[in-house]
């Protein structure tokens, strides 16, 4: 697993954003997150602390219209990242799962790096925005993570009622669950962890 850097470096731009975004699976927690949006900076910078990656996001998008595209161009080049990061997937444990309480609200993340993207979202929020980010975006993050990553992908909310609670336990619970799949197994080193042999993406 250390034979080559988990790293990847990312740049998207459209007619609605710009966005470069370097990514180390194997980092120490650091992160430099730029998106224009408040409350996304302060989820990035969740995962990368409690996923112990280093990840750095410059991002610049239509806020003027809404946070939509950020938001979701952001978990596209993201899930980009963490699926050239892993490479063929040899000597990953790639089963991740977490479950992360914020207050009053708890909330679960099991991942499988499988190459075959899907995402479940059971989570509702008892408000329409955190700051100035509509709480339906978190779903299309994490989707756009989950389909261009090539991860199944379960969040879930087994309790709250404060949306800001609820959403950084979502956040915070996938971040732990990604650090658990990307890990080394000392048990598999060198070997792809799934019957097949292989794990496309």
């Amino acid at each position: 697993m250390d034979a080559f850097p988990r790293r990847a470096e990312i740049a998207r731009e459209t007619s609605e954003t710009r966005i470069r975004l370097k990514l180390d699976l194997d980092g120490t927690g650091r992160a430099e997150i730029a998106t224009g949006i408040g409350f996304l900076d302060h989820m990035l910078t969740a995962v990368a602390r409690h996923g112990m990656l280093d990840l750095a996001v410059e991002a610049v998008g239509d806020l003027h219209i809404d946070f939509h595209h950020t938001t979701e161009d952001v978990g596209i080049v993201l899930g980009q990242a963490i699926r050239k990061a892993l490479a063929d997937k040899r000597g990953i444990r790639r089963y991740g799962q977490a479950l992360v309480p914020m207050d009053e609200a708890l909330a679960e993340c099991a991942i499988d790096i499988s190459g075959r993207p899907f995402l479940a979202w059971s989570a509702s929020f008892p408000r329409d925005k955190v700051g100035e980010m509509d709480t339906e975006l978190f779903e299309e993050f994490f989707r756009a993570v989950a389909m261009n990553s090539a991860m199944t992908v379960h969040l879930t909310q087994r309790a709250g009622t404060n949306a800001h609670h609820i959403a950084e336990g979502l956040f915070k619970a996938f971040a732990r669950a990604l650090r658990m799949a990307v890990e080394a197994d000392p048990r598999a080193e060198g070997t792809i962890p799934s019957t097949k042999g292989v794990l496309e993406a």
